[in-house]
């Protein structure tokens, strides 16, 4: 069953997000948006996590927007305060899965594109998460203070990615090396968003690409991670 809910951040505002419950969990993650907005196709991607065994809820971080235009959704992506994001939706989202008591009632956070850079902040800012999968984004090395990262993370990149290139990744992937993170990542031969079958056609970014091999192997191993770290 899938629901649009209301839930509380830490500095008791409510906020909006997508709930897709799983028949019999086995514990719960939130989902993180591409710029795009909480559009059909991360609806999509919840509903994934369910069917797989994971309740998943996806905070509405842009109040009801969503676009298919590029120049739209870097408007809203700009826009965006991404400290407040991952450290009051992200962490208000963790807070509500947890309250819940779902299967171990472990929760993790995932996300795409945006979303990927605003996991690995997550993983600085909520404490309470118990695992991390990043897609293909990353923030700053600068903003990310890998010492207070205690959660284990996985990390899927793209070798071709236009967006963030792979050079930006070895200087995250030191820093977390450097600070004991405890972390796993897979490269892969694709281009930015090889794991959004949107990624193709008219109308898309000619940066994106989907790859469904690759896809599948990298949700595979996101599988195993979060069943090892929340089941």
């Amino acid at each position: 069953m899938a629901q649009t809910i209301q839930f509380q951040r830490p500095d008791g505002a409510s906020v909006s997000g997508y709930l897709a419950e799983a028949a019999q969990p086995l514990g719960a993650v939130v989902v993180i948006q591409e710029w795009w907005g909480l559009n059909d196709q991360i609806r999509g991607v919840a509903e994934r996590f369910a069917s797989a065994g994971f309740t998943a809820l996806v905070p509405d971080l842009y109040r009801g927007k969503h676009t298919v235009e590029e120049e739209e959704a870097h408007h809203l992506m700009t826009g965006l305060n991404f400290g407040d994001a991952a450290s009051q939706d992200v962490r208000g989202a963790v807070a509500h899965l947890k309250s819940l008591g779902l299967g171990s009632g472990k929760v993790g956070i995932t996300g795409y594109c945006m979303g990927g850079a605003l996991t690995v902040l997550s993983s600085t800012l909520v404490p309470e998460a118990d695992a991390a999968v990043v897609w293909y984004g990353m923030p700053p090395v600068e903003y990310v203070d890998a010492s207070k990262i205690k959660l284990p993370l996985q990390a899927h990149w793209a070798t071709q990615d236009e967006f963030f290139p792979i050079a930006g990744v070895d200087a995250l992937e030191a820093k977390l090396a450097e600070s004991g993170v405890r972390y796993e990542a897979h490269r892969y031969l694709a281009h930015h968003g090889f794991a959004n079958e949107e990624a193709q056609g008219p109308g898309r970014i000619a940066k994106t690409q989907y790859d469904a091999a690759w896809a599948r192997q990298a949700w595979d191993r996101a599988m195993r991670f979060f069943g090892q770290h929340l089941a």
